[in-house]
This record gives structure tokens, sequence and C-alpha cells, in this order.
């Protein structure tokens, strides 16, 4: 796991647990103002691929697991692509371009402790994925068999079911980073070797 956040060109220190834990529920909270503002402005017709994709951009930037970039190391341990190409005139003014990587992908490959994580994580996110899907089940099985029971919730079950399946693609595409950032203890800061 990185000890550091480069956003915008700034570094910020995320060794210590309540400032991961703070990114988490941050990064969460922003989701859910989205999918509420999202639903009062045009009740998700159309707009619900913001919720998919803002989720993807919280795991490039901030979260990692699946993606380059991030605090969690990737997942498969692969080393992350790099462009020939020098960054556009407008990564570097925002600051937000990748320099170029050290060629030891030693450093990028999972450790058994850190596949150990990764498993766990992913254990959890699946139980609490396996939890959201069944009360999916439940609701819809319940409206097959009353048809009425759900019409006084002031929308349709259509509409109902496309954000509770929003919630749940944004657990899943988040959640087991989000479990390694909030239970990982604080890390120790590097002390130099003096010679």
């Amino acid at each position: 796991m990185n000890a550091e956040l480069v956003f915008f060109g700034m570094r910020v220190s995320m060794a210590r647990r309540d400032r991961r834990r703070a990114l988490v529920i941050s990064i969460y909270v922003a989701l859910a103002v989205l999918m509420a503002a999202l639903w009062f402005t045009s009740h998700w017709h159309g707009t619900g691929a913001y919720v998919f994709w803002a989720a993807i951009i919280a795991c490039r930037l901030f979260l990692g697991g699946n993606y380059a970039g991030g605090l969690v190391k990737q997942f498969e341990g692969r080393a992350p692509r790099q462009n020939q190409r020098p960054p556009s005139l407008l990564a570097l003014k925002l600051r937000i371009y990748r320099p170029v990587l050290a060629a030891d992908e030693s450093k990028y490959r999972n450790d058994e402790r850190e596949q150990h994580q990764r498993d766990w994580a992913h254990y959890k996110a699946y139980q609490v994925l396996g939890v959201a899907i069944c009360i999916l089940w439940a609701l819809s099985l319940q409206r097959i068999v009353r048809p009425g029971l759900l019409d006084g919730i002031g929308m349709s079950s259509d509409e109902m079911y496309f954000g509770l399946l929003l919630i749940v693609l944004t657990l899943f595409l988040t959640l087991p980073q989000a479990i390694l950032l909030w239970t990982e203890p604080d890390m120790e800061p590097e002390t130099e070797m003096v010679a």
C-alpha cells in the first residue's frame, strides 16, 4: 500500500489510518451526494452512468486495486503500462501525469502477506455484495407476489431497482480497496540508513 497520495501535484501523506478512513468516508459521501443529485435532477434517466464513471475515477485517483494509481497496490501485481508519448500540456499544467517508473517489476508484485490481505478484503466485500443481492432478490420477489406493495414509495419500482443496482455496482467497484484502506494499521515512517 502506498503511504502517499499525489493529487494535482500535491503530496498528501496517508500513512495514518485516520486519514485513510477519512478518505474512504469522503469518497462514499461524494458518491452518495452524486446519486442523490442525479435522482432529484433526472430520476436517473440517462444519468446513472455518471455514478459508474465517478466510481471508476475514484478508484483510479484514490483507491487503486484493480486500477493503476491510488493507494492500494494493483491486485494483479503488474507494473502500470508506460505511455511512450510525453504527457499533454493540460496534464502538465494540472500536474496529473505519471512520471516514468523504474523498470524493476519486483516492487509491483504482491508478496504473500499482500495476497492474503487482498483475498480477505475480497471475501469480506463479496459477503456484503451477497447480502445486497439477496435484498434485491427479496424486493423483486415481493413485487411479484404482491404487485401493489411498493406503490406508496413515491417512485416507480424500476427506478428503485435501478438505484439499488447502482449502489451494488458502486460497492462492487470500490469495496475491496476501501476495506483494505480502512483496516490497514498506521504505517511506520521509513528511516534512512546513515553510512
